[in-house]
């Protein structure tokens, strides 16, 4: 074929999870300007709603209120007189309702800043966060003990206590600082402040005021260093990250705390709250190296780490369904391409029950809705797409297995797989499903039965192809509902493609001969109307694909009905006008794409391209044997069809005699060739001599 029908959609794109609304950007933003670099931004540094930034900070600070010794007052000021006291509670409630404001500046107000002023609010909020960083002091001073110690420090350590404190509360207004300036796309700028983060807790990094914090400026830096291109640099980052994360919940394991609590007057979170915000950096530090990983072309170890992510955004609720619907149906065709069925399929499973929590949209109110339900629509189709190449894919890698040595079902060998089938899958799928499950038992239910509608292992017999063929060919009709011809014509043509594919895969399991031609006169149906509309000037590619594959279709129903007209005592003058029909078609489209490959001057190239050899060379092959096919009772013109059928032959002949590194691509079609060569002459001077014989 013209193009590999086993290609996976978008499994060189690998998408990774996101923890927002819309669509996650690769580490290194191929765009540029103000509005795509900002969500880049937003997604792959914070990816935090509006609540998100109000876990912050912004606002009360949220969530489990009760009194914590991150809040408390330094002891000295507890010892100090009642005036004192007030005064002192008053200046640091200042103090966080300022970190508040700019917490509220950054990740709020600068969504409504506008197009001439993109950063207005930014800006401010940087205002804010110097003025912090100067009352704070130098952050020089560091203690033994900071404000995540249940217990008390000794009144000999109060002042140590109190300088730990204000440095790690300077390390949050550091890392604040950081994130502002990568945001205003000032790196360097921000890569200073992350690295003073980094620095004034050293020190105490696996204390529990400060790992999370830690973490988070180490994600950030090596996004940071991904956005130079510095990709090792970005990976030491994000591991140092995921190590000290394992190493802290080895050694201490306890709820660490959130960042946020560092600038609180009364309220502090629960527990829970404090381990459901840890687990969330933690994931995002996976998140980002399944990117790097991705970068490097580490791919099974990038698939790795996505599914993890996934699943811990599940466990602990932080996904928006959308985007996680369609990255693990993204994940699914990364499975494959390895061949792993019963996770892809539980990947698209996943997907199709996560997307439907998704589908209760806002009324069309206004432009916003509507273009939500636009893109709503758009990614289930894209996820339809997915199952398409997946059905497509299960039923391609069992024709492999039963296929002899001429594209024929082996029964022997269908005998064989049926019982080694029975006694493995079973045991297999226990093994397997242990590692891949996603979601809670309410989840893994639904999951479980949107997989029973498919099956995941190779189909092998016509009843088993066919229920996989209906269910491709449902999410077939799916996809094309929003993959219109009218304004997505590369879409809508790939999918037509994909359901000819279909068709012909499940004709294969087909032991009826005249059943065959119909399945393959649909794809003819289906696919010459798309041909006929194109403009190849604008379709190029497209047109070269449908015409290689209308004159397959019509090369396989030719030697479908030599076949069938072979069982017959005698041919009849229907069969031998069909049989030449559909050979005459299939030499028209071969005959269009080798014309397609001429140049200007209409002169087929002396070198053809990588991407073309193997096709041109089969097309040649195919028209060269068409013409021995053809049936006529003129004797001169089957003499002219085997002259022609001979040219056709030598061509391949004499190319890979000139271009020996074209023998490879087809080993099997060139050693024909070079038999009829060898055959046809003597053939030819046999019929001249019959012929002349009669004149």
């Amino acid at each position: 074929m013209l193009y590999d029908e086993t290609k996976v959609l978008l499994s060189k794109n690998l998408r990774l999870p996101s923890d927002r609304c819309h669509e996650q950007p690769p580490l290194h933003p191929e765009t540029k300007g103000r509005q795509p670099r900002e969500r880049t931004l937003r997604l792959s540094r914070r990816m935090r709603t509006i609540e998100e930034s109000a876990e912050r900070g912004v606002g009360r600070g949220g969530g489990g209120g009760r009194r914590g010794a991150a809040c408390e007052r330094p002891p000295s000021e507890k010892a100090a007189p009642s005036g004192q006291m007030a005064a002192a509670a008053a200046e640091w409630a200042s103090l966080c309702a300022t970190f508040r404001s700019a917490l509220n500046l950054s990740y709020v107000e600068s969504k409504k800043d506008p197009d001439t002023e993109p950063y207005r609010s930014k800006y401010s909020a940087r205002e804010l966060l110097e003025g912090l960083k100067q009352l704070l002091g130098s952050g020089e001073a560091e203690g033994a003990r900071g404000p995540g110690e249940e217990e008390e420090a000794s009144s000999s350590s109060s002042e140590g206590e109190q300088q730990r404190r204000r440095a790690v509360r300077l390390a949050v207004v550091e890392y604040e600082l950081g994130v502002n300036h990568t945001d205003t796309q000032e790196c360097s700028a921000g890569e200073e402040h992350l690295a003073k983060c980094l620095q004034l807790l050293e020190r105490h990094r696996l204390s529990r005021d400060c790992v999370s914090l830690y973490i988070q400026a180490q994600n950030n830096l090596g996004i940071l260093w991904s956005e130079r291109n510095d990709i090792k640099t970005a990976q030491t980052y994000l591991e140092s990250a995921e190590a000290l994360y394992n190493q802290y919940m080895k050694e201490n394991g306890n709820p660490p705390f959130d960042s946020s609590e560092h600038f609180m007057t009364e309220e502090t979170l629960s527990d829970q709250e404090r381990s459901k915000r840890f687990e969330k950096v933690y994931t995002h530090t996976l998140y980002y190296l399944a990117q790097v990983y991705q970068h490097l072309e580490m791919t099974e170890k990038a698939a790795q780490y996505c599914h993890t992510t996934l699943k811990r955004q599940l466990e602990y609720s932080g996904y928006y369904p959308i985007e996680w619907a369609l990255n693990a149906a993204i994940l699914s065709q990364y499975y494959l391409t390895k061949q792993c069925f019963m996770e892809s399929r539980h990947c698209l499973a996943a997907a199709s029950v996560i997307i439907g929590q998704a589908g209760q949209m806002p009324s069309a109110e206004d432009n916003e809705s509507e273009q939500d339900q636009q893109d709503l629509r758009q990614k289930k189709a894209e996820i339809a797409r997915c199952w398409i190449k997946y059905c497509l894919n299960l039923l391609q890698g069992a024709r492999k297995l039963l296929e002899d040595n001429i594209g024929e079902l082996d029964p022997d060998r269908q005998v064989e797989l049926k019982a080694q089938q029975e006694k493995e899958e079973d045991e297999k799928e226990k093994e397997r499903k242990k590692a891949v499950l996603f979601g809670t038992s309410d989840l893994c239910d639904s999951i479980l039965a949107m997989e029973e509608k498919v099956s995941c292992v190779f189909s092998l017999d016509f009843k088993e192809a066919r229920e996989v063929f209906l269910v491709g060919q449902n999410y077939v009709n799916e996809a094309k509902e929003f993959f219109q011809v009218d304004g997505y014509v590369t879409d809508h043509i790939e999918i037509v493609q994909d359901h000819s594919a279909l068709f012909k895969v499940l004709a294969f399991f087909e032991e009826d001969f005249e059943r065959r031609c119909k399945m393959h006169k649909r794809r003819i149906d289906m696919l010459e109307p798309l041909y006929s509309g194109l403009n190849p000037q604008y379709y190029l590619l497209l047109c070269r694909q449908l015409q290689f594959e209308l004159a397959d279709t019509y090369y396989e129903m030719m030697d479908l009905k030599v076949a069938i007209g072979n069982k017959l005592e005698e041919l009849d003058s229907h069969t031998i006008k069909k049989i030449n029909s559909l050979a005459q078609m299939a030499m028209k489209f071969y005959e269009l794409f080798l014309d397609s490959l001429r140049n200007p001057d209409k002169v087929f190239p002396e070198t053809l391209e990588e991407d073309v050899l193997r096709p041109a060379m089969v097309a040649k092959f195919h028209i060269a044997r068409l013409y021995g096919k053809l049936i006529t009772a003129d004797g001169k013109k089957q003499l002219e069809n085997m002259q022609t059928s001979l040219e056709y032959y030598s061509f391949l002949v004499d190319y890979c005699e000139k271009h020996p590194d074209a023998v490879q691509a087809i080993e099997t079609e060139l050693e024909l060739s070079k038999e009829m060569v060898g055959l046809l002459p003597a053939r030819m001077e046999r019929l001249k001599a019959k012929l002349s014989t009669f004149t």
